[in-house]
């Protein structure tokens, strides 16, 4: 027993028990419930993604400086400044076709369209057409409501007063409008909010004015004759209402 237990034995149990020590505070102890490795890989994966998607939803809570126009797509928006560029080329086509190197008339005439992107040189003077054509029309034949949802209304009461002197003087006008050979700007500009357009209208009509009996007052019913008239023709840009009407009229020589 006493050589058993000898100085170099004690000492090597020493040792033993050093290590020992030294081990179970690097590797701790097992208690029975520890977790395998790899649900401890599958618990690291699973928070490195959530700690991911917490990225992720930042990003989603953050305003984009340059958000994409009204959440459209970016061909849609490529589609839509393709036809921007398009009705504005168009547009100065029609500027420079109407204008006839008339640097005022093209001024005025791009001066409206930046404040009524409706208003183009062509279609305005297909409306002026029209217009025309009911105004003279409705004149011949007394239309007085027609005229009044057309005229200004001092050029209303121009007309209305000379509608009225016409039928107490019991004349009646037998009239045919044939067409416009010529219609052409003759000024456009834009003052604060009121848009003027002064068109000039070369017109031929058949017209023939007489008095109660049937005799010929003035004109001829059986020929076609020539008429020219400069209107201006005027709207309120800043107004809900988006039709023109007619503010001034004169007869050319």
């Amino acid at each position: 027993m006493n050589e058993f237990m000898d100085i170099p034995t004690l000492i090597f149990i020493g040792v033993a028990i050093l290590v020992l020590l030294r081990l179970r505070s690097v590797l701790g102890t097992r208690t029975g419930t520890e977790r395998p490795p790899s649900t401890r890989i599958s618990e690291q994966e699973q928070e490195n993604q959530e700690n991911s998607n917490d990225e992720n939803n930042d990003d989603e809570n953050v305003v984009a400086l340059h958000p994409s126009k009204s959440g459209k797509s970016k061909p849609q928006q490529q589609d839509e400044i393709a036809q921007d560029e398009k009705a504005q080329k168009q547009l100065l086509s029609e500027i420079k076709k109407f204008a006839k190197n008339d640097e005022d008339l093209a001024l005025g005439l791009t001066d409206i369209n930046k404040v009524d992107a409706s208003f183009t040189p062509a279609s305005f003077i297909g409306g002026a057409k029209s217009a025309y054509e009911m105004i003279v029309t409705a004149f011949a034949q007394g239309d007085k409501k027609t005229l009044k949802a057309l005229l200004e209304k001092d050029v209303y009461e121009g007309f209305q007063a000379a509608i009225k002197q016409r039928e107490q003087s019991g004349y009646k006008v037998d009239f045919t409008f044939i067409g416009l050979p010529k219609v052409e700007f003759a000024n456009a500009k834009l003052e604060d909010n009121i848009a003027n357009v002064t068109i000039r209208f070369f017109a031929e009509v058949v017209s023939a004015t007489r008095d109660g009996d049937g005799n010929l007052i003035e004109g001829n019913g059986d020929q076609v004759a020539n008429i020219a008239d400069i209107w201006t023709f005027a709207r309120d840009t800043k107004a809900n209402d988006p039709n023109w009407k007619l503010v001034a009229t004169d007869q050319l020589d």
